[in-house]
């Protein structure tokens, strides 16, 4: 009966430690919920569009190196984004579980990057505990070489001028110059991120590699071509509210608003209504393609960092033009010039018009991801459940990118050619990325 005892209990001592021992497992779920946490925190915190895909960028890359490390399949990014340097090497006798590696990367980047670091370090300690208790030899070594390649990473980010332009001066609005951008209703908002094209790029030579074609000359003559592409902001306007709130252009508006403060006024009061950036959409629909297309957790990684790359270069490059071109917003003309009481459909964001950020940024996402999952690529598109808008239904990324772009048209705070020129404009930054980037063998 002893015998049998002590039997039993080395079994059951040997069951425990095996358990304890095993190889800790994370998916491709946590990856994207990884994400989602930045972007939750993002939407708290109030970051711009151009400031979100810093955001996103630098820990996806931070993320990719580590696979880069240890999956031969996908090539490092080292030298081929400015200034980054040599990527701490993987010692692949050492034990590091190279996803646990890569999230810790991704996470402490992702703490750098944003106000509220304490929800980060939440959602990190909740993974913590659990590889912790799952292999904790194996999460040390594996947390200690994510650290390093987090810190390598930082290093490169803190010299991308970002700092700087914190520091630079407001934009001057030019109300005395006919045809330049004037704050607009309800709040009045300084220009924001004025100085982003001093940002560096990682990809393009310069923010001005890919500048548009000009803007249209302004001209309050009802025969220019300017105004009339005023005029037709102004009657495909008229002509939806005749439709009225149920029509496809006004949902499609909606849809792609993704203004992260939307000022509402309620008698003296003002108040924010905070959504997710552009960029944080087409986050989104990454994780959407992802999932539906089962990519493990190396090409979910990937198709992030991809994505996100061309996100942040579409930004400065169109942020350059914007403050180059300085144009005037529709909202502005028309209620000076045909009707004072005119409001469009979605409220005006604070930064001249052209060339329309949606359409580059949707356009250079779109491209990347169909040069990944392909040109027929149907999707259902979930992104803005959370802020009540209904499902929308896509048979391929660029149609979705080019309803983005229109989306504008339609929302009344963009002329045509912005949205024409800024989706050329996004082809070729993204042919650009994507022919330069050697990010798989």
């Amino acid at each position: 009966m002893r015998l049998k005892k002590y039997f039993v209990v080395a079994v059951g001592a040997l069951f425990i430690s095996c358990e304890k021992d095993k190889s800790i497992e994370v998916t491709t779920d946590e990856y994207h919920a990884a994400i989602e946490n930045v972007t939750e925190i993002m939407i708290h915190d109030i970051f711009s569009p151009p400031v979100a895909s810093r955001i996103f960028v630098y820990p996806n890359i931070a993320a990719y190196e580590v696979i880069a490390q240890s999956n031969s399949g996908y090539l490092t990014l080292e030298k081929q984004l400015n200034g980054l340097g040599t990527t701490p090497k993987l010692d692949p006798k050492s034990g590091v579980n190279v996803e646990v590696a890569a999230l810790v990367a991704h996470m402490e980047v992702s703490k750098q990057l944003v106000f509220s670091e304490e929800l980060v370090e939440k959602f990190r300690d909740s993974l913590y505990h659990k590889w912790e208790e799952t292999n904790e030899k194996e999460f040390e070594v594996s947390k200690e070489y994510g650290l390093k390649v987090a810190e390598h990473i930082k290093k490169w980010m803190d010299k991308d001028n970002y700092k700087q332009t914190r520091t630079m001066s407001k934009f001057s609005v030019l109300s005395n110059v006919a045809g330049r951008w004037q704050p607009t209703p309800p709040a009045y908002m300084d220009a924001i991120e004025p100085h982003w094209a001093e940002i560096r790029t990682l990809v393009l030579d310069s923010a001005s590699q890919f500048k548009p074609v000009p803007a249209l000359a302004f001209s309050l003559d009802r025969k220019s071509p300017f105004f009339k592409e005023v005029q037709e902001v102004y009657d495909i306007s008229m002509d939806m509210r005749n439709k009225g709130d149920g029509c496809d252009e006004v949902k499609m508006a909606q849809f792609w608003d993704c203004n992260p403060y939307v000022s509402v006024s309620q008698g003296h009061m003002m108040f924010a209504k905070k959504k997710i950036t552009p960029g944080a959409h087409w986050m989104g629909i990454t994780k959407i393609a992802c999932k539906k297309s089962n990519a493990d957790f190396e090409k979910t990684v990937f198709v992030y960092t991809k994505t996100s790359i061309g996100m942040f270069e579409a930004f400065i490059s169109c942020w350059d033009e914007k403050f180059r071109s300085n144009v005037i917003r529709p909202e502005t003309v028309i209620n000076q010039e045909i009707d004072e009481n005119w409001k469009p459909a979605l409220q005006t964001p604070p930064f001249p018009e052209y060339t329309s950020g949606h359409s580059v940024v949707s356009t250079v996402c779109a491209s990347i991801l169909t040069s990944v999952f392909g040109d027929n690529f149907a999707f259902v598109d979930n992104s803005e459940l959370p802020f009540g808008l209904p499902n929308r239904s896509f048979k391929s990324f660029k149609a979705a990118s080019k309803e983005a772009a229109m989306s504008r048209f339609y929302g009344g705070i963009h002329y045509r050619a912005a949205i024409e020129n800024g989706m050329d404009q996004g082809n070729e930054i993204a042919s650009f990325v994507i022919t330069k980037l050697k990010m798989t063998k």
